[in-house]
């Protein structure tokens, strides 16, 4: 089968844009619901910050203009309603003449909306999926629709999106933590991921040969397959199958939001129709795609222009992935066209949880009870079992992981915003909460206490019921008021004063 040209992809884009819009429908319910609290106008990082101190040029975002909840619940809602419009095909019900300039603006729209939400969200939204997300949903736009042909080379571009996030993570990881060498991240992984799910204690427990067998798979999979994504069919589909599948194993034993899915949806261009119709045909009826008509000469034109455009924003993601000072998930240019990808270069031998406590007494004695505050996703509970949550994302329970790595919150500056909502009842944040142990009146006091957590033997769990065993390490933060957190607030800006 020919290497470029004649393969049809009608087919393909079919299902690349419909699983497309399906996880920016997913991206923009979390926005929907998490925003305003994580970084909205009264947010744990307040967007006035995000106005005051970025260029536009720099972080381009509609909330740089509209700095507002209600512009912020207005793209989001809109975000959502587009995503529904393109999960069932709306362009392509418009007439021939309409069906592509219709198809490009609501492409164009998604990717634009949530670009703000990216650009304005800071730490909460600096996931490599969100890169990835933006750089995938640009080159949606030029895909074609209805019943046009599809513009081969943007399926080309595509599968050089898949190219950098497998390789970059097969590079950072061989190079980064000896455990990748040695075979032996997989014995700690699945215990301190950021979001262990059910089967993730199963796993955990599986015997060390089948953890060394599966560092190999994944060296395989991410450092030699992406290579036969370029290949002739069926091989390229063969690398594409290999990854969906890859991608299937990590969604079954852990919580990593929509990347896994992304990527999924990243492997569909890796297919030609033939190879789609052959499957289908194999399984069940026969499906052919359907005859199309060729793309007009300006959409070609554009075409080329994009095209030239992500070869030339290639050169410096490229050159950071084969460098030996190779950064993971990072964009190199404000608009997220072409970003450098790649995740667990090292890997946390143990776990560490932060356990956010209350207490209405006025005064802290030794006797004080404290109550703890529930998260969605992350440890607490040890008798809980780690849910699923994944393909969506809890911002929240995600960077408290990261915090939790340190034993005190001096960079994660949101953490104190935190324990101030808490003590003022902000139904915002208490949103993002499990369970809040004062639903009628807010603490008096707060504290987080630093546990290090571990999956129980099976033994340990048959008796006690527990999923997790933990150990108390130290104060994350003493125990803390309102007035307390307002005088160190009010320190901090006659500090900012004096510079």
């Amino acid at each position: 089968m020919p290497l470029w040209g004649p393969e049809s992809y009608w087919l393909v884009r079919l299902l690349f844009h419909r699983g497309l819009a399906v996880i920016y429908l997913l991206a923009f319910l979390v926005a929907a619901n998490q925003f305003r609290a994580l970084a909205g106008e009264d947010g744990l990082l307040p967007l006035d910050e995000y106005v005051e101190h970025a260029e536009f040029r720099e972080r381009p975002s509609l909330f740089y203009v509209f700095p507002s909840d209600r512009a912020i619940g207005l793209a989001a809602w809109a975000g959502v309603g587009l995503s529904a419009l393109a999960l069932v095909g709306a362009p392509s019900w418009l007439p021939r003449e309409f069906v592509l300039p219709a198809s490009m603006a609501l492409w164009t729209a998604l990717w634009g909306l949530y670009l703000s939400f990216v650009n304005a969200g800071r730490v909460f939204y600096g996931f490599g999926w969100e890169s990835m997300l933006l750089e995938t949903g640009f080159l949606a736009i030029f895909l074609g629709a209805g019943p046009f042909a599809v513009a081969w080379p943007v399926v080309w571009l595509l599968r050089w999106v898949l190219f950098r996030n497998m390789f970059g993570a097969g590079l950072i990881k061989i190079r980064g933590d000896e455990c990748w060498r040695d075979l032996t991240c997989m014995e700690y992984h699945y215990e301190t991921q950021p979001m262990p799910n059910p089967t993730s204690w199963y796993v955990h427990h599986l015997p060390a040969s089948v953890h060394r067998a599966a560092v190999v798979v994944n060296h395989v999979v991410e450092l030699a397959v992406p290579f036969l994504y370029f290949a002739p069919q069926p091989v390229a589909a063969l690398a594409g199958v290999a990854t969906i599948l890859f991608q299937g194993w990590l969604m079954l034993t852990g919580n990593f939001s929509w990347l896994n899915a992304l990527t999924v949806v990243l492997a569909i261009p890796t297919f030609g129709d033939s190879v789609l119709t052959g499957a289908v045909g194999a399984l069940g009826p026969p499906v052919a795609a359907p005859a199309t008509v060729a793309l007009p000469l300006w959409f070609w034109v554009a075409v080329g222009g994009v095209t030239a455009l992500v070869l030339a924003l290639s050169v410096r993601p490229t050159l950071n992935m084969v460098s030996s000072e190779q950064v993971m998930n990072t964009a190199f240019d404000p608009l997220h066209l072409v970003n450098t990808y790649g995740a667990f270069g090292s890997i946390t031998r143990r776990r560490f949880e932060i356990v956010v406590e209350g207490t209405r007494d006025e005064e802290i004695t030794p006797d004080t009870e404290w109550e703890a505050y529930a998260f969605e996703g992350k440890p607490t509970d040890p008798e809980r079992r780690p849910p699923q949550v994944a393909p969506y994302h809890l911002r929240l329970d995600w960077q408290l992981w990261f915090a939790a790595m340190s034993p005190s919150p001096g960079r994660h500056r949101w953490f104190g915003r935190l324990l101030e909502k808490l003590l003022e009842g902000d139904e915002a944040v208490l949103g993002l909460l499990r369970t809040n142990p004062f639903p009628d009146e807010p603490p008096t006091h707060v504290r987080a206490v630093r546990y290090r957590y571990e999956f129980t033997a099976p033994e340990e769990r048959r008796e006690t019921g527990r999923w997790w065993s933990r150990e108390r390490v130290g104060s994350y933060v003493r125990p803390v008021s309102l007035d307390d957190l307002g005088a160190g607030r009010r320190a901090r800006g006659r500090a900012r004063r004096r510079q």
